[in-house]
């Protein structure tokens, strides 16, 4: 596996882990993504996700596990009883094999700069699982610890875009850091959070 691959596999994984343990009686608190709640905030990681994978492999993306499709940036709402967790199982395995397979590479990939091939952009790839990991883990009372060594690398990678991420469909104006703030903090005000 390569280290993109590895290092998507394991923020999927975080992810999966917030998911399953959210109370359920939690999955409509409000989350530090505005007039989201928990469930939409997966929902959305789901099928944002989930439009990429079917691109790089040129397929058309499918409804899972009582996730329904919907278009770029609109959030999905799922029925009553759909599996998140096994619907996001499934969308971060394929995830993990596309970064590694060279016949989904050249796929274009629209972006806050423009588009770009998968291939040129799976190191930033882990960034809205990564968020909104702990987008979920603040709004249910989850662990709010991301993987550190992802949270560097996203952060570097974003850093000279920083410009071109303040769009109104990406991120808001950075927050000011608390002094002595950890390189985690710094990211997440870095997107325009609130830790």
């Amino acid at each position: 596996m390569s280290e993109n691959a590895d290092r998507f596999a394991r923020v999927a994984g975080g992810f999966l882990d917030r998911i399953e343990a959210v109370p359920a009686d939690r999955w409509d608190d409000p989350t530090p993504c505005p007039n989201w709640t928990a469930r939409q905030v997966v929902a959305h990681v789901i099928n944002e996700q989930r439009r990429v994978l079917a691109t790089v492999r040129g397929t058309e993306p499918k409804s899972l596990y009582g996730v329904p499709v919907t278009e770029m940036g609109v959030v999905p709402e799922p029925e009553p009883h759909a599996d998140l967790a096994a619907a996001w199982r499934e969308i971060g395995a394929g995830l993990v094999e596309a970064i590694d397979d060279p016949a989904c590479a050249d796929a274009q990939l629209p972006t806050p700069v423009g588009f770009m091939p998968f291939g040129e952009m799976l190191g930033a790839l882990p960034e809205d699982v990564l968020i909104h990991s702990w987008d979920l883990a603040r709004a249910t009372g989850g662990d709010e610890r991301l993987d550190q060594e992802a949270v560097a690398h996203v952060f570097e990678k974003f850093k000279p875009m920083d410009k071109a991420l303040r769009q109104p469909w990406a991120f808001g104006p950075k927050v000011p850091p608390p002094a002595g703030a950890d390189l985690q903090t710094e990211f997440l005000c870095f997107v325009g959070r609130r830790p």
